[in-house]
């Protein structure tokens, strides 16, 4: 699993922007992460991001 979240960072972050400071790369993986689990939408996940379906499945 891991594997893929990596996979898609480098492929939509990484690989698409040139650059230039090792802090800059932190800042974007950061705000990157917090898209991820906050914001990504799963279609799997009946259309919610990964958070909202933890706050969903655990009030059920």
């Amino acid at each position: 699993m891991i594997e893929n979240f990596f996979g898609t960072l480098k492929s939509e972050l990484f690989y698409l922007k040139d650059y230039k400071s090792i802090e800059e790369l932190k800042n974007d993986i950061n705000d990157y992460i917090s898209y991820y689990n906050n914001d990504r939408i799963k279609l799997n996940l009946n259309g919610m991001s990964p958070i909202k379906y933890r706050a969903h499945y655990y009030q059920t």
